[in-house]
């Protein structure tokens, strides 16, 4: 098997209002794309949050850390300005994903309210409009407890399992896996990442080559309370 990953051009700055999924289709017109069946659109949640109108004014740092402690369902660690939160969601990260980047001066951008019901929108749409069957998985950027730097995960999808499940399998030597669970969205999100870039000015990407489809959410990722080992 083999992957491709192709960054889709041409998506304009996003508005609150627009349509998305359309101007998506639009980059894969201007970057010679066809969909095929179970390609999987990836797109950054900053455009869908912007789509949505999940952006608001910010005239300093302290309106910022406000607005990211409302977003909050709880504060878990506090390094100066930095907060380490848990989202309604269930996602643990920095500042309740409110984010200054890619966002016009004094302005934040936050997460969508349900961005597993944004991707699967999203899907539909361009679903309808190219006539193929296709998943979406729209992606932050975290951080990691075990390790330094960042990478894109999803935080929403519609048409793939967010989680393969191998326990049960045998590996290479024959012997069985017990624990071994890959968060295969959170590959795809960091394989696309590798085309957009944060400063590109490149939202969305496709990844083709994956023989995969389901019915998962990004939700089913969040690790229980009592198996987070950092709580």
């Amino acid at each position: 098997m083999s992957i491709e990953v192709h960054p889709i051009r041409g998506i304009p700055e996003v508005g609150p209002g627009d349509d998305l999924a359309a101007l998506i289709v639009d980059g894969l017109d201007v970057s010679q794309i066809a969909l095929t069946d179970r390609d999987v659109v990836v797109v950054t949640h900053k455009v869908v949050s912007k789509a949505e109108g999940r952006i608001e004014q910010v005239s300093d740092d302290r309106e910022y850390r406000e607005l990211a402690e409302r977003e909050a369902r709880s504060i878990l660690r506090r390094r100066g300005d930095l907060l380490i939160t848990q989202t309604e969601h269930g996602f643990i990260c920095a500042n309740a994903g409110v984010d200054r980047s890619n966002v016009a001066d004094g302005w934040a951008v936050l997460l969508p309210v349900d961005p597993d019901r944004s991707a699967h929108r999203i899907r539909l749409r361009i679903e309808r409009a190219m006539s193929v069957s296709i998943a979406v998985v729209v992606t932050d950027t975290f951080g990691r407890p075990w390790r330094r730097g960042l990478v894109d995960v999803a935080i929403g999808v519609s048409g793939l399992p967010a989680i393969l499940d191998l326990r049960g399998e045998p590996d290479a030597q024959g012997r069985t896996m017990n624990v071994t669970e890959i968060a295969i969205v959170d590959e795809i999100a960091a394989a696309a990442d590798l085309v957009m870039g944060k400063a590109d000015a490149i939202p969305a990407a496709v990844v083709r080559g994956l023989d995969l489809t389901g019915n998962g959410r990004a939700t089913d990722l969040v690790r229980p309370q009592e198996e987070d080992m950092f709580r």
